[in-house]
């Protein structure tokens, strides 16, 4: 942490109390609260305000820290729980989870039993068809890699690959995905030695240029659910009359 800076907490406080003093509640999450922030975090704030008439995300620079301030009022954020599980990417329910509370009027201890609630509950249950789909992309992005011989179109087609897997070994088992840095962690709070053969695989392609793990791995995550599928697959083509 930059030693110039004050205390994340103390920053956030200072932050709602000068921008938003009549608020009924606000929190301070993200990477500073998990002890897991680095010389570039930024202090996630989540603000519940009445007085907003819809919800918005604002980037500021305040006390030595640049901050992302998310704006509820005491029903917009609802709809965000609710569009978050239909991603399965549990952004707003897992700040308000994890939050330090910065101030609370007496309403932030129901908010965080929803989201507590909402992602115990973990995201909705993909049906048959949408696995059969996955199934199909996933072959389809793995065939491309098998056969490509282009090594820069290589990157590209293995990054596809392995957003794919990660959010197929995630959703078939119900779990919460993830986008960027928290595709490796929502993997590991799933199955750790999973999340170990999934680097490793992807961590020597990009290394050496050698497919074999990510060959074997794909093959392993498809094979209790049919293996790859290509012959026989259809979408949208219905019944003809």
């Amino acid at each position: 942490m930059n030693s110039s800076r004050i205390q994340p907490v103390e920053a956030a406080k200072k932050f709602i109390a000068e921008k938003f003093p009549d608020c009924q509640a606000a929190l301070l999450a993200g990477s500073v609260v998990r002890g897991e922030d680095t010389a570039t975090s930024d202090l996630d704030i989540v603000v519940f305000d009445e007085k907003v008439e819809s919800a918005y995300r604002e980037s500021l620079f305040e006390y030595g820290w640049p901050i992302e301030v998310f704006v509820h009022n005491l029903t917009s954020y609802r709809d965000f729980f609710k569009s978050d599980r239909e991603s399965a990417r549990p952004s707003l329910p897992r700040m308000v989870s994890e939050g330090i509370v910065l101030f609370d009027s007496g309403v932030v201890s129901f908010i965080k039993d929803e989201a507590k609630v909402l992602l115990k509950k973990g995201p909705e249950v993909w049906s048959i068809e949408t696995i059969v789909m996955k199934r199909y992309m996933i072959t389809d992005a793995l065939d491309d890699l098998i056969g490509s011989t282009n090594p820069a179109e290589d990157l590209f087609i293995a990054n596809t690959l392995a957003n794919e897997i990660h959010e197929f070994v995630l959703r078939t088992n119900v779990q919460w995905v993830g986008s960027s840095k928290w595709v490796v962690r929502a993997l590991s709070q799933f199955d750790e030695k999973f999340a170990r053969l999934f680097v490793q695989a992807f961590d020597l392609f990009y290394k050496t240029g050698n497919k074999d793990e990510i060959i074997m791995l794909t093959d392993e995550v498809l094979k209790p659910y049919g293996g790859r599928l290509f012959e026989g697959f259809s979408l949208g083509k219905g019944d003809r009359i």
